[in-house]
């Protein structure tokens, strides 16, 4: 197995953070700081840095240095309905060539985000949910979809993180969903019926985010 260099321990332990919100967005990034908690130089503490704003959980301030990105919720949705056309059509693709070995690694991730559900740990169902989701994607056979699909997956993580899911009806659906898919893989069914099953698992997504966003904005604003 080849060794972990510098540079990509720090910037999976930076990017954790980010994603966790242990870094909030808009708070500095203190290169010296950094350095000397994970016991290395500045430089594979720059160099991580500059690979985190090239995924957007990252940017550069005049006079400030390196911050975590701001929340953006319009680019949130309108990110997610483009990621429900990648992994629809990367879902369907896997489904042909899925290992049967594999169907009971997503049977048990589903099983788990039930258990999390159970515990009020929307953080951990975020995590299983991305989990079960690149096993899929994973066996597309298509490198340039799937490199779109984690370049996809990065920038919704930049946007909202994995952590700030709200819970609500939703994240029950979605596991009922994810059976259905699991069905799928299991006892077949025809490209166009697996694309858009998946497909429309994160349409709903994204409608009830804009959902709950409007309710709340309406709720922050009263009319009269």
């Amino acid at each position: 197995m080849k060794k972990e260099t510098k540079q990509q321990k720090v910037y999976k332990g930076l990017k954790k953070r980010i994603i966790e919100r242990i870094y909030v967005p808009g708070q500095r990034i203190v290169i010296d700081q950094i350095a000397k908690e994970m016991d290395t130089s500045t430089i594979p503490v720059r160099e991580a840095i500059r690979q985190l704003e090239s995924e957007r959980l990252v940017v550069y301030r005049q006079n400030v240095g390196p911050v975590v990105s701001e929340v953006n919720e319009n680019d949130y949705s309108d990110t997610l309905r483009v990621l429900a056309l990648l992994e629809g059509y990367a879902t369907a693709l896997s489904a042909k060539r899925f290992p049967r070995e594999k169907l009971p690694v997503l049977k048990d991730l589903n099983q788990q985000m039930k258990e999390a559900l159970d515990n009020i740990d929307i953080l951990h169902f975020g995590k299983l949910n991305a989990e079960f989701h690149r096993v899929i994607c994973e066996e597309c056979n298509n490198q340039y979809l799937l490199e779109s699909v984690r370049d996809t997956w990065n920038r919704l993580d930049s946007i909202r993180g994995l952590g700030s899911m709200l819970y609500s009806l939703r994240v029950k659906e979605s596991i009922k969903e994810h059976t259905e898919i699991i069905r799928y893989f299991e006892y077949g069914g025809s490209f166009s019926e697996i694309e858009q099953h998946s497909r429309m698992h994160k349409i709903r997504t994204a409608e009830d985010f804009e959902r709950r966003r409007l309710n709340q904005m309406e709720t922050d604003n009263p009319v009269g």
